[in-house]
């Protein structure tokens, strides 16, 4: 006989759980005692926000689940803003949430909420753990959901009069995942014919096709390596979405970086130009269709797991749903090779001298010049993890990504305060060095979690731009309106802020200090802060 909250433990072990992160209620207290007893380290984090931030990176770069938990009431709304950004980021989580006994929750009582019916909109499935013989079903169909294509968060209540109860059962297996089937050949012979008629076609890379998929593949990419396959048998250009960089090499003549890429917004004029867009994995949550498909006259195709979502500016002429990989597969051998559709490989080229164009050294410290020194920095399969804000802008259009999931942008809820916490999830889950750049605005959120990487032993590097203002609301508002207003910020001394925290502390006065303070910092095994002060 063990406890039902011994019993969860257990199936969270047979997952292959290695981190749960979170903060302790006493509704837990079960749950608690029984992961110190386990093979499974318990992360208490400051703030639910961070533990969800932390499992939902954790999810992304490994491809299993990453798994928060948090009691009841203002535990489980806290923990609530992580969950929902990996549901529409497509990151795979399993939330767990305490609750009180069930004698109490049919009436009004100490912090009760229907935690269930608030969870509903932001997973892809959820449920409380009513009974002791429900647990070994439910958390096994968590993590098969959450980490099914397309992956994303589910949620376990679990009441704790249930989790002290006893129980002889016992966790189910962990099977393969289920893979979808292979592409429609007729599908394919269509698309095939669409795209080698095409005179200006292009590839949209989107979050699919950088999404790792098999149990413990760490940040590699099948989707990756055969549209990487695919691309150089053509010649054909790709343009990313911000989630999808790394699909191809960005040294690659093909690649056109992002969707708003280049000085003179180059590789959208590319993508409007094009008469047809082979869509992988695209995400409509990420980056509105219409944005590159105003005119309605782009022939699309449609390569995911799932079929397209019913849009005016998305109508693909051609859907293939099934396992993205052999559907590029597929599409490569069904097209010609040498077919010479490199048709703007001069864009490449302007946006690639844009990007990497060093700053003169009077110039003032900007986002946009700070990124070829950090580039520089940074090892190719490094990790550059971006919050929210004019920041990830920058970091989106404007830095090089020679590897899939090296380059972490929150872009479906787009939610800021992932950094810091999403950081410490990175140097968890991979051994090559971490940046995660972040603002004033998003770094405050949940700065404190600085504490917790601290307390791990965890090293890595805090780069943070510094401009007194929520920035890029302070820009759209100077676009619509010429002005700005309820956006300036007063911050305290950040580098004094690091070091109470026991970190390196750095604010470089020129680009010579600074460049000398990131190729020391990167790759060193301690954490450290570095702030940039934005003029």
């Amino acid at each position: 006989m063990v406890t039902t909250a011994e019993l969860l433990v257990e199936c969270l072990e047979r997952e292959g759980v290695e981190y749960v992160f979170g903060i302790p209620g006493e509704e837990l207290e079960d749950v608690l005692f029984a992961l110190r007893d386990s093979d499974i380290v318990f992360v208490p984090t400051r703030h639910e926000q961070g533990a969800a931030f932390m499992a939902d990176v954790h999810g992304r770069l490994t491809g299993k689940a990453g798994v928060c938990l948090s009691t009841l009431g203002p535990g489980a709304t806290n923990l609530m803003t992580g969950v929902a950004d990996a549901h529409l980021d497509k990151s795979p989580l399993v939330a767990i949430t305490g609750q009180g006994g069930r004698e109490r929750l049919h009436k009004e009582s100490h912090q009760a909420l229907n935690v269930v019916d608030m969870f509903e909109p932001i997973v892809k499935w959820n449920t409380q753990l009513g009974e002791p013989d429900v647990v070994a079903e439910s958390v096994r169909k968590a993590f098969k959901l959450a980490e099914h294509e397309k992956p994303g968060a589910a949620h376990l209540e679990f009441p704790e009069d249930v989790a002290a109860e006893e129980t002889t059962e016992t966790p189910l297996p962990v099977r393969e995942r289920v893979r979808r089937a292979d592409p429609d050949p007729d599908s394919i012979e269509r698309a095939a014919n669409l795209f080698e008629r095409a005179e200006r076609p292009i590839v949209l890379a989107g979050n699919g096709a950088v999404r790792t998929r098999a149990r413990g593949a760490g940040r590699d990419s099948e989707s990756s390596n055969r549209l990487r396959e695919l691309v150089a048998r053509m010649g054909v250009p790709v343009v990313a979405t911000y989630m999808g960089k790394g699909a191809i090499s960005d040294r690659e003549p093909y690649s056109l970086l992002t969707l708003d890429s280049g000085p003179d917004g180059e590789a959208a004029a590319a993508i409007e130009d094009a008469d047809c867009v082979l869509a992988v994995g695209y995400d409509i949550a990420e980056h509105d269709p219409e944005g590159w498909n105003p005119d309605l006259e782009t022939t699309v195709v449609h390569v995911d797991h799932e079929p397209a979502e019913v849009y005016r500016h998305y109508n693909p002429e051609v859907e293939i749903v099934a396992d993205i990989p052999a559907s590029l597969r597929a599409l490569t051998e069904a097209i010609g090779s040498g077919t010479g559709k490199a048709w703007c490989t001069d864009v490449h080229d302007r946006v690639i001298d844009h990007v990497t164009a060093r700053p003169e050294p009077d110039d003032p410290f900007s986002v946009r010049h700070t990124l070829p020194i950090l580039r520089a920095a940074m090892a190719d399969e490094d990790v550059l993890l971006s919050d929210v804000g004019s920041h990830k802008m920058a970091i989106a259009q404007s830095f090089p990504t020679y590897e899939p999931n090296t380059c972490i942008v929150s872009n479906g809820l787009a939610s800021m305060g992932i950094s810091v916490p999403g950081g410490l999830a990175a140097d968890l889950a991979c051994e090559s060095n971490v940046v995660a750049a972040t603002g004033d605005g998003g770094f405050l959120m949940n700065g404190a979690e600085i504490e917790t990487a601290k307390r791990l032993g965890l090293g890595y590097t805090i780069l943070l731009f510094n401009d007194n203002d929520y920035g890029l609301i302070s820009e759209k508002q100077e676009q619509h309106l010429s002005e700005h207003f309820g956006t300036k910020l007063q911050n305290p001394d950040f580098v004094a802020f690091a070091e109470s925290f026991d970190i390196e502390g750095h604010r470089p006065e020129t680009w010579d200090e600074l460049e000398e303070v990131l190729n020391e910092v990167v790759p060193s095994e301690e954490m450290a802060l570095v702030e940039v002060r934005l003029e």
